[in-house]
């Protein structure tokens, strides 16, 4: 099967990582996944929400959002539309949840870590790419309150990244682009650690049911995929955890 790109199946898109991108946050990241761009910022509060208060740990929350140019047709802004996106809100939850799960957040402290994805061009792979890239956010905002003698050391437990995989035209892929994505049998989203842990599995037969060995072998690509993205991440962050 020839891809939209000339990828072969288990060829990642072209990872292109920039820190530092911004000047005011504490970890600031560009993603470039392909033609997907993110970026990701990491801002940290001294406080933490009401109900963790008293108990002596951090907590890691995510926001995710798409500028209206991000796709092919404007993107109405939410605060136009006077209420929450459903499929940001869920996306956000996603990156949250992938994010705190590497955490140790009683090492962290009494302090809040906002994460903020900010979509600035999309063909596919959008959370994924998000959560990639926050984690390197992640480990710089980090460094600098260690830096700072804030903290005694990286409150980080492992490596986590994540990658999409589905099934096209009955061929296993790995990091579907939009029209890869828009046109698949089967679709699946895959958070894992550097040791293969899942983290978060978003699997659906969008046109068809799929079998386990089919399954077997999306989740094969999937840790491939992350194997190498996880590379990147070390490649691209100081190597200060783990």
């Amino acid at each position: 099967m020839t891809r939209i790109d000339n990828r072969k199946s288990d060829q990642l898109r072209d990872i292109k990582i920039t820190r530092d991108f911004t000047m005011y946050a504490d970890g600031s990241v560009l993603i470039e996944a392909g033609n997907t761009k993110v970026i990701c910022t990491a801002m940290i509060e001294e406080k933490v929400p009401p109900f963790l208060r008293g108990q002596n740990k951090g907590w890691i929350t995510a926001e995710y959002n798409m500028l209206p140019s991000a796709t092919h047709t404007r993107k109405t802004r939410e605060m136009s539309r006077g209420k929450a996106d459903g499929r940001n809100v869920e996306i956000q939850r996603l990156i949250g949840r992938a994010l705190r799960s590497v955490v140790d957040l009683e090492k962290l402290g009494e302090r809040t870590v906002w994460i903020d994805c900010d979509v600035i061009q999309a063909d596919g792979g959008t959370r994924t790419a998000s959560i990639t890239g926050a984690f390197i956010a992640l480990i710089d905002a980090f460094s600098k309150l260690k830096a700072k003698n804030m903290i005694d050391s990286i409150p980080l437990k492992t490596y986590v990244a994540a990658v999409s995989v589905g099934i096209s035209n009955q061929e296993p892929l790995l990091d579907l682009c939009y029209l890869e994505d828009s046109n698949a049998e089967v679709d699946m989203n895959v958070v894992m650690t550097e040791t293969g842990e899942i983290i978060e599995i978003q699997g659906t037969g969008e046109e068809r049911p799929f079998k386990k060995d089919e399954f077997a072998k999306l989740m094969e690509l999937a840790e491939l995929g992350i194997e190498k993205l996880i590379k990147i991440q070390k490649d691209n962050s100081d190597s200060i955890i783990i």
